[in-house]
């Protein structure tokens, strides 16, 4: 199968902190890649390398085969690169409609500064709110949902740039079961259509049950990339949790 994101050698140091080192792994095209890892282990800042929040010290990023390391986050989500964040951006002062015109690619200033959303994208928009369960919430300002609906929000407004991989980074934390359950679903069904997810998660049930392959990281570094069974069955993996590596 075909690697639709590939990171080689990343590297990232905070002051004398060695946050991720020589970090190279492969995301298929198609599958859903979870990243795990305990505390610290680099996880959520190798997100931040790829999506360039941060820029890495030394290493490439390519997402099909193109050299994308160090382009602005916008520009990646022109390029097919979506992501979410585990505090959740949503913009509390504006309706659910309008955070998710806001957040498509090629349109959200436009959308924040002009008199009006343009019909498609209130179609496209509200679609999407139905197919992940809060189109009632539409005219309600993002402020008023509950964090589990704002995870749903922000889900549902980077798929409104029609990203062929979707970064999910601990998109079950500080979710009930019956929301996260609906955002499972949802997942599966776009991956079922082609869409890439790569996800960083601490829920370890969530992890085995709905992932391909699973790369584990600790102290910055890649420790093993396999499949579920793989990971569940690695003494380092064990290991890294336990504190022993």
């Amino acid at each position: 199968m075909a690697v639709t994101l590939e990171v080689s050698d990343l590297n990232k140091s905070f002051g004398g902190i060695h946050a991720v080192k020589d970090c190279s792994f492969g995301v298929e095209d198609g599958s859903i890649t979870s990243l795990i890892g305990p505390n610290g282990a680099g996880k959520t800042t190798v997100f931040n390398l790829i999506n360039h929040v941060i820029r890495p010290d030394s290493g490439t990023v390519r997402f099909e085969g193109r050299d994308v390391t160090g382009k602005m986050p916008h520009r990646l989500t022109r390029l097919g690169i979506g992501r979410t964040f585990q505090v959740t951006r949503t913009l509390g002062d504006m309706t659910v409609l309008e955070n998710m015109v806001v957040g498509s690619s090629g349109t959200g200033v436009r959308s924040m500064f002009g008199s009006r959303m343009l019909d498609h994208e209130v179609e496209r928009a509200m679609e999407l709110l139905e197919f992940v369960g809060i189109a009632e919430y539409a005219y309600t300002n993002a402020e008023a949902l509950s964090y589990g609906q704002r995870k749903l929000l922000e889900f549902s407004a980077v798929l409104m740039s029609g990203p062929q991989i979707v970064l999910l980074d601990e998109p079950a934390g500080g979710v009930n079961p019956s929301l996260l359950t609906r955002m499972v679903a949802r997942i599966r069904e776009l991956n079922a259509n082609g869409l890439t997810f790569f996800i960083v998660e601490h829920n370890m049930d969530l992890v085995m049950d709905i992932s391909d392959s699973v790369i584990v990281m600790a102290h910055g570094e890649v420790l093993l990339h396999g499949s579920p069974d793989d990971v569940q069955s690695d003494r380092r993996v064990l290991d890294a949790y336990l504190g022993k590596v």
